[in-house]
């Protein structure tokens, strides 16, 4: 109770006392209770893609032990920060969507969906808020392009005419993906099955696929710690050692749709759900 009091006492004299309260208090409402996963709605255009896909998200985490919270879309900012803090850690999903390529400096490609204005603002907040706090942080597909875009990277805006069809939604091993030895992926996948990190006789490592778009560079503070093998496409990336933002893991593929099937799928959301649970509020820290 010492200890509490004095955390108070430190958030009374912070000049950011407001959102630091907050952040303090779902802290201590966190280590009773199952951790809360902020998952935006996946679009603001498409209510039937929303009702399939939001879902998988939410029971994946709740599966995993965590608490899934919706973060509706256009809200104002001042609401959605409230949603925001009273979380411990962000899931930023798919979208049918593709980010804008004027935030990356390109002009939109004849193949590229429209933005989602609403989606990439609340992503942003979520991705703000995550960074600023060291909250962890896990992206799926179109969330993990976001992540790399607000890094300051940038995509390939249609890939096609290679050896893998990377989009083909209801397979569940649609093709192969290596892993970087030494990552933080395949440090997460190690206790799962069947994505292995690469070795001088790799078994094979098969994922789902269900984009058209890819990372081109990766953005400040990211590596990339996955690709499909037979043509070079990112798959996976993740925080640089020493960057700031705590833990952060993006990948390409969909391990919510396979979490029954896979224990790869399981890994990635039981080390995310695990980070949220230890979690604690760290303002403006450094790794």
């Amino acid at each position: 109770m010492c200890l509490i009091r004095l955390h108070i006492q430190r958030i009374c004299d912070h000049p950011c006392r407001s959102v630091l309260s907050l952040c303090f208090f779902a802290f201590i409402i966190g280590k009773q209770m199952k951790p809360r996963i902020a998952i935006p709605v996946p679009t603001s255009t498409d209510p039937e893609y929303n009702q399939r896909s939001w879902p998988q998200y939410a029971e994946a985490v709740t599966k995993a032990g965590g608490e899934p919270v919706e973060i509706p879309l256009g809200l104002q900012p001042a609401s959605t920060a409230k949603l925001i803090a009273g979380c411990q850690g962000v899931l930023l999903p798919g979208s049918g969507a593709d980010v804008n390529p004027q935030k990356y400096g390109q002009t939109a490609a004849p193949e590229t969906a429209p933005a989602d204005p609403a989606r990439e603002n609340v992503d942003e907040l979520l991705l703000q808020d995550a960074h600023n706090l060291r909250k962890p942080l896990f992206t799926i597909c179109f969330g993990t392009q976001m992540l790399n875009v607000w890094r300051g990277g940038s995509l390939i805006q249609h890939v096609e005419g290679g050896p893998v069809n990377h989009r083909q939604r209801g397979v569940a091993e649609a093709h192969a993906v290596a892993i970087e030895p030494n990552s933080l992926l395949a440090q997460v996948l190690a206790t799962g099955a069947p994505l292995k990190p690469q070795t001088p006789n790799p078994e094979p490592a098969l994922i789902n696929s269900s984009h058209h778009q890819a990372i081109a560079t990766a953005g400040d503070g990211l590596r990339i710690s996955a690709r499909s093998p037979e043509d070079g496409v990112v798959e996976a990336i993740e925080n640089v050692a020493g960057a700031p933002g705590g833990y952060v893991l993006g990948v390409q593929w969909h391990p919510e749709r396979t979490y029954d099937l896979s224990g790869a799928s399981r890994a990635l959301f039981s080390r995310f759900i695990s980070e949220a649970a230890a979690w604690s509020p760290k303002p403006n820290a450094a790794e």
